[in-house]
């Protein structure tokens, strides 16, 4: 299932339009992704939780030439899923 495909299940469960449902979804979308990216944990009660990890500075290897690098810090967006929807799936 794609965004569009997601809009419509919306729209036909809530009596709304195509473009009202997903104009909600993107803003939803969008308000987990701006605070996700602020530092803070949004967590959805039985979805489960979005949140940002740290990975430090590491050491790996260039697969073509087998030369040692050093790959930089990254910040990475995390979901963990919530027992319920776990139990679900």
């Amino acid at each position: 299932m794609n965004k569009t495909e997601l809009a419509k299940k919306v729209a036909e469960k809530n009596n709304l339009t195509v473009k009202d449902a997903s104009a909600i979804l993107d803003s939803t979308l969008n308000t987990i992704i701006d605070t996700v990216a602020s530092g803070e944990e949004v967590q959805l009660f039985g979805f489960g939780s979005f949140s940002v990890k740290h990975r430090d500075e590491r050491q790996g290897r260039n697969p073509a030439t087998g030369e040692t690098m050093i790959i930089a810090a990254s910040n990475t967006p995390v979901f963990k899923a919530a027992k319920a929807f776990k139990d679900k799936v």
